[in-house]
């Protein structure tokens, strides 16, 4: 009997199935296991326990899974990748049968999405990436390139913000809904205080704001909403990029020509209806007739698929 293991390794939660051939024998869900967002070791126990747990709910032993696939926040990077290939060694043995893979989150997600065939996913959750592949089997990304710098519309991105946009409208001499949501939530009473929390080192755990954001846009708080739709807006421009680029590899100019199907995933486009209908509605202003699915991917679903291509010696690359 096969047995294989597909993790969805985030910044904020580590998602781990265990399947044979037909069933689901086992789930767990623990921490983040990115070594970028809560360094080496706490990525380590995240994982091992990820692991542990499904190996133990199942009462199958890690020597006898026949092959792993995690996507993992910062894979992309060879040195991340190692990092997270030796944890996972640590666990399991990378020996016959056991085969390893570890790849970026956003190869597992437009896995879960799309297979092998042509298609854009658009991520937003503690982090945010947009990626793609055509029909010539090309890739092209955008975004993604860490929280300080980069990650627009993410879990992070949407959290900083709040605090930026409470702090103007107080210099504007505005009382907001948000700026008493967010003082109550970190638990300090003043501003500054708030600021000096916002500027510790290392940078407070701005995605867990995200909620607080939904909630007071849902009590019609003006900033939170239009928070929320510029999150919308800067997700579509991102996946708007990865479009044009890849149509442009295909035909040699700028023009669409491959009608690229899109799809979502990530806590910012599953638990905000606002997020996801102002996505929805930019990318139909530059490509009037594109579809883009409204159904959620579970990136989960593409490790385990990228596992089992795997355990049948097949690299997934092959499948391009």
């Amino acid at each position: 009997m096969a047995y294989y293991l597909g993790i969805d390794g985030g910044g904020t939660k580590t998602r781990c199935v265990l399947t044979d051939d037909s069933i689901v024998l086992a789930k767990s869900m623990t921490g983040g296991c990115s070594v970028i967002r809560v360094g080496e070791q706490m990525a380590r126990e995240a994982l091992h326990a990820a692991i542990r747990q499904v190996c133990e709910a199942s009462k199958i032993s890690s020597d006898r899974i026949s092959a792993v696939c995690i996507g993992v926040t910062g894979a992309a990077r060879p040195a991340i990748a190692r990092k997270i290939r030796e944890m996972l060694s640590e666990l399991i043995s990378e020996g016959v049968p056991t085969r390893i893979e570890v790849v970026g989150d956003h190869e597992i997600a437009l896995e879960a999405a799309f297979g092998a065939g042509a298609g854009v996913i658009a991520i937003a959750g503690t982090g945010s990436i947009v990626f793609g592949r055509n029909a010539a089997g090309q890739t092209a990304r955008a975004g993604g390139w860490g929280f300080a710098i980069s990650d627009e519309g993410s879990g992070h991105w949407i959290g900083r913000r709040a605090i930026s946009l409470a702090l103007n409208a107080r210099d504007q001499g505005l009382d907001t809904a948000l700026t008493a949501m967010i003082l109550h939530a970190w638990k300090v009473t003043t501003l500054d205080e708030l600021v000096q929390q916002a500027n510790s080192t290392p940078p407070p755990d701005f995605p867990r704001l995200f909620p607080i954001v939904l909630r007071a846009a849902d009590e019609g708080d003006s900033i939170a909403r239009e928070l929320l739709s510029d999150a919308g807006i800067k997700l579509a421009e991102l996946t708007a990029i990865v479009i044009r680029r890849l149509a442009a590899c295909e035909v040699g100019d700028g023009h669409m020509a491959s009608g690229l199907p899109v799809a979502m995933t990530g806590s910012v486009f599953r638990q905000s209806p606002r997020v996801r209908e102002v996505f929805y509605n930019k990318l139909r202003e530059s490509f009037p007739a594109i579809d883009v699915r409204q159904d959620l991917v579970d990136p989960v679903e593409g490790a385990l698929a990228r596992a089992r291509r795997k355990s049948k010696g097949a690299d997934p690359s092959d499948a391009r």
